[in-house]
């Protein structure tokens, strides 16, 4: 799916600010609501996440639909042009109606979707309504506990008291992740035009052939006419040119796109009356032996998971937010991040691609667990989802160069029930690898487990995990914590493949400081990490090291969580701890293409 730009061919308009809303029933809602203007209604921002908003308990937990409604004028001079109105998306389903008439529904709250409104808009102000439902359980991606089961700790068995009051507690999401559940219309809202004969999607692959770069292009349309393609470098100037809806072009001396010194081309597509301009990179990737390999030369994962989070937005968009964390991810001397634990924003991949940031891109596929007594991949009606998640995702993202490789899930069970494990994953691999045009590796993370016992992580292209040795337990006990890692790195080094963590930390409240490095403190987060990568440092086969987290995020309230998770290098303000100037130092020594066998 294209995202949405404005040119000579088409007009963009954008359908943010402030809306009405209301809350609605957990089963849903009147759809009486959608026939007029919203009664009894409050004001709320789009895009952003209704939930930090308005200073009201009810709000931050509420459980099921909500309404969100506005009006909008199209312009007279729309004439024979095709009109689309585009979600980015909306957390975690959706029903739209335009003017009183349904356009339809979209399940997973992470991705684009849109409806061809042509015929549906009337001359002078149109009423738009949108419906979202935000509840989480056993068929949703993130996944969410069903019954009276609770995500943080549990209550002790066998009281009375204890398990009565477990039957009358008022139905509300229980999040199976750790990271709070925000939801509503959280990106952009647009309606767009095109020509009656448009282009509809544009698919890009680039390889290298000495100072030439190869691109296979691919593209799809509706209508008659002829495609031409026009490859544009920075300054403007004509780089190579072809005409046919597919064929490969050269580029002459091309310059690469690399971390941190990313350099983009424009592949400015006509067809007919239509005109798009996909921005692409001249780039590879590849996985060879135990390195992975960007433009042939081994690259070093330096940087964090991530989560997009901010006070009063909550998951909404923020171009702000984004150039920020983009700055202070560079001011660390990181190079890359993991999407966890979803798709982010399109604006931040446009962003990265620009910056020269490397990005993990991974499904919402988390939570896919439920004990050690109960199949997960028999219990939940997740695969269909997943599977779509996946193509989607794949689908919207295929071209930026500053995806380098797809994570089809966080932390699922894969120690309990590992043939299971095997059996639902390896599909969903081969699936991945299947759809996308530039063959990028895929992985999944894997939770702390019995590594012995999990099948289908040794599988990926890449092995990932997160690991809380000298946290969650050994705690503070940091000899301990780096013997546990090294006797872990002997069993993977004995595979052959490239390994890196993606979530390793430890909670750490802002302002407490000890002589002594002490869980909690800001001496304890620092001298964890230093410990730690001195592990890694040791280990060629180690890729990268992607710290838990960024910055300090919202969770569900609960007793291991005191105002949210604080593993953040940084303070949810994005101020830095401690560590943060630690890493600094580490990463800003450390190349981005390191070479680790050779050293």
């Amino acid at each position: 799916m294209l995202y949405p730009r404005m040119n000579e061919a088409r007009l963009l308009a954008d359908l943010g600010g402030v809306w009405s809303f209301r809350t609605a029933q957990a089963e849903g809602y009147p759809e009486a609501w959608a026939q007029k203007p919203l009664e009894e209604a409050m004001t709320m921002a789009v895009p952003a996440s209704y939930n930090d908003q308005k200073d009201d308990v009810n709000l931050r937990g509420h459980y099921g639909w909500a309404v969100y409604q506005r009006t909008f004028t199209p312009p007279r001079h729309l004439g024979e042009d095709r009109a689309v109105l585009r979600f980015a998306a909306v957390t975690h389903a959706a029903e739209v109606w335009l003017n009183g008439e349904k356009l339809g529904g979209h399940k997973g709250g992470f991705l684009p979707f849109e409806f061809d409104v042509t015929g549906a808009l009337r001359p002078g102000e149109n009423l738009l309504t949108v419906a979202v439902d935000n509840r989480v359980n056993y068929a949703t991606l993130p996944v969410g506990n069903e019954g009276t089961i609770a995500f943080f700790g549990s209550d002790n068995p066998g009281i009375p008291s204890i398990e009565l009051a477990k039957t009358r507690c008022r139905p509300q999401n229980r999040p199976n992740f750790d990271f709070f559940n925000y939801a509503g219309i959280t990106r952009p809202v647009r309606l767009y035009t095109t020509p009656r004969d448009y282009i509809e999607d544009i698919t890009l692959v680039t390889d290298l052939a000495g100072t030439d770069a190869l691109v296979r292009y691919s593209v799809k349309t509706a209508g008659e006419g002829t495609v031409r393609v026009t490859v544009l470098d920075e300054t403007g100037a004509t780089a190579a040119q072809a005409e046919g809806p597919s064929g490969q072009i050269v580029i002459p001396h091309a310059r690469l796109w690399e971390p941190g010194n990313a350099y983009l081309y424009r592949a400015r597509v006509t067809f007919g009356q239509d005109v798009y301009e996909q921005p692409f990179g001249v780039r590879t990737v590849q996985v060879e032996g135990t390195k992975f390999l960007i433009n042939g030369k081994p690259f070093y994962f330096k940087g964090f998971g991530k989560h997009e989070d901010s006070f009063f937005r909550g998951r909404g968009m923020d171009e702000c937010l984004n150039v920020k964390d983009v700055s202070l991810i560079r001011w660390m001397g990181a190079n890359s991040f993991r999407t966890s634990h979803y798709p982010y924003a399109e604006e931040m991949y446009d962003l990265c691609d620009r910056e020269g940031i490397v990005v993990i891109d991974e499904t919402p596929a988390v939570g896919i667990g439920a004990g050690p007594d109960r199949d997960p991949y028999a219990l939940m009606r997740i695969r269909e989802h997943h599977e779509e998640v996946i193509r989607d995702m794949i689908d919207r993202d295929k071209n930026h160069p500053c995806v380098v490789m797809w994570s089809l899930a966080n932390e699922p069970d894969t120690e309990h029930f590992p043939q299971s494990a095997y059996d639902y994953f390896r599909p969903l691999y081969d699936l991945a690898h299947a759809l996308d045009p530039q063959n990028r590796p895929v992985t999944l993370v894997a939770c702390q487990n019995d590594y012995t016992k999990d099948l289908i992580t040794r599988t990926m292209d890449v092995c990932c995990f997160n690991r809380y040795y000298g946290w969650y337990n050994l705690s503070g006990d940091l000899d301990a914590a780096c013997d546990a890692w090294n006797t872990e790195l002997d069993f993977w080094q004995s595979l052959g493949k490239p390994v890196m963590v993606t979530e390793y930390g430890t909670d750490t409240y802002p302002g407490i400081h000890n002589v002594n490095a002490e869980m909690f403190s800001e001496e304890f987060q620092a001298e964890y990490y230093r410990r730690i990568n001195e592990v890694f440092d040791r280990r060629p086969f180690f890729i990268g090291e992607h710290v838990w987290n960024f910055a300090d995020f919202a969770t569900i309230q609960g007793p291991m969580r005191v105002d949210g998770n604080k593993k953040g290098l940084l303070t949810r303000d994005r101020r830095p701890k401690l560590a943060a100037h630690s890493f600094r130092r580490r990463w800003r020594e450390i190349p981005d293409f390191w070479d680790k066998g050779r050293d």
